[in-house]
């Protein structure tokens, strides 16, 4: 099998994997729904005080939210991604195995994340989306190449979300638990990208910041080229660049951490 099929496969295998959970597909679609409803109530009433915030009007935001709960699991921006699962077999010496397979074992878990985001984009994003779509005044694109170009933005979402996580992951070779590292990087993401409110609300300087970090191209960068707020080729390059650096910046911290692993004799 050559290596392209070979990730393929993995990715294949990665989706049917997360579909085989259907009680937490449906428990996470009525979870995301019911936090969409809060967030919705909460921005209607935000946005009734100041209706032009962060340059939204409130069917901007409204969609804005719906978004958020659509990509929420796809991005693993609350945890679930592979990064914990990653971290363990860390933890226990299992990576041991995952070194010895024929396949780069940055790539074999990106491969294993894209399946899983896959899934969760399809099993527990569509349905909040819709629900949103019916029942509540939202600003949706009227031309199929605005729909395109934000599912381009998704995928691109997906890999600066595995680069991030992927090197959550690794402190595991020097960490003896990684809880409080995971969980600092759930809060800075729920944060920087936008969840809790867009980032164009933030002022200033700050605004400045957290629209320049990675966390931006998770929901933000998809966000504003599905509104018609940016410019989608420009959002690519955006995205394009934090993940070949993400990326990077995990190979030479894997080929640190397999280095370690020999010299222990793992």
């Amino acid at each position: 099998m050559g290596a392209g099929r070979l990730y393929v496969a993995v990715a294949a295998g990665g989706f049917r994997r997360y579909a085989t959970y259907r009680a937490a597909t449906v428990a996470g679609v009525f979870t995301n729904t019911a936090f969409g409803l809060i967030l919705v109530y909460t921005y209607t009433a935000l946005w009734d005080e100041r209706p032009h915030l962060g340059g939204y009007d409130l069917a901007q935001a409204v969609t804005y939210v719906w978004i958020g709960q659509s990509l929420f699991k796809t991005l693993a921006n609350g945890g679930g991604g592979v990064e914990t699962e990653l971290m363990e077999r860390i933890r226990t010496g299992d990576v041991a195995v995952d070194l010895y397979r024929p396949a780069d074992l940055q790539l074999w878990w990106l491969a294993t994340d894209l399946g899983r985001a896959g899934f969760e984009l399809l099993g527990r994003g569509v349905v909040p989306f819709v629900f949103g779509a019916l029942f509540f005044d939202m600003a949706l694109p009227a031309d199929v190449t605005t729909w395109l170009a934000f599912l381009v933005s998704v995928l691109l979402a997906m890999l600066v979300s595995f680069a991030i996580r992927y090197l959550v992951a690794l402190t595991a070779f020097w960490l003896m638990d990684g809880t409080g590292v995971i969980q600092m990087a759930w809060l800075v993401g729920w944060f920087c990208s936008g969840m809790l409110l867009p980032l164009n609300v933030f002022p200033g300087a700050l605004g400045e910041i957290v629209r320049a970090l990675p966390w931006s191209s998770l929901l933000q960068a998809p966000a504003d080229v599905f509104l018609g707020r940016a410019d989608p080729l420009e959002t690519y390059a955006f995205q394009a660049v934090w993940a070949v650096v993400l990326l990077g910046a995990g190979r030479m911290v894997q080929a640190a951490a397999t280095r370690r692993v020999v010299v222990q004799g793992g």
